[in-house]
Formats: structure tokens, sequence, C-alpha cells
């Protein structure tokens, strides 16, 4: 199983820019990380100032660790988070591995 991680930004009005290049500095350097799976940054194409992160971790040791590297105390605790007007997270575990016996419900497997 991964530890997931989805966090929405709302940016104070006029700082939609300058977090949208922060996230993108973000991108590469995280996706880099031993414990990363996933990182994908979104925005609300009806509201600019809305930014998506779904985040994947091999577990919640690689997402501490992320939250510890130099690029997101710089990028993120340094330069977005103080932009932002509402940072929420909430957090997960996947359902099952993609692709094993038993695929969570929901989903289909085409037979072998």
């Amino acid at each position: 199983m991964a530890y997931v991680v989805l966090a929405r930004w709302i940016a104070k009005p006029g700082e939609e820019d300058a977090v949208a290049a922060a996230i993108d500095a973000l991108i590469e350097p995280s996706r880099a990380e031993p414990g990363n799976l996933v990182y994908e940054a979104h925005r609300d194409p009806a509201d600019p100032r809305v930014f998506m992160l779904y985040e994947q971790y091999a577990d919640e040791g690689g997402y501490r660790a992320h939250g510890e590297s130099e690029h997101f105390r710089r990028h993120g605790h340094g330069d977005a988070i103080p932009r932002l007007q509402t940072r929420e997270r909430s957090f997960y575990d996947t359902w099952r591995e993609s692709g094993s016996e038993g695929s969570a419900p929901g989903t289909t497997r085409p037979d072998s």
C-alpha cells in the first residue's frame, strides 16, 4: 500500500502566479525523492487561485522526508505557503495495489 496525500491550496488574491511558480519548482525534485511514487500538481480551470496536489509515497516516512527536504523548505514553506489563503491536507492509504488479486471495489480487471 502507498501513503497518499491530497493537498488543496488556495492562493491569496494576486498571489496565484507566485504560488504556481513555487509549485512548478517543487515538481521535479519531489518526484526524484526516494520515497516518492507520484507527485502531480493540478490547477482549477474555473479559479486559478485553487491548486490540488496529489502525492503518493512508499510510506508515511517518505512523506515526512518530503516535508523536511531542502526544496520543500525553500519553495513550499519559504515561498508558496506564506502566499496561501487556505491550506488543507488529507491523508489516505491506498486500498490495494493496482493489478493485485481482488482489485478494489468498483474496478474491473480483464480475465487472464
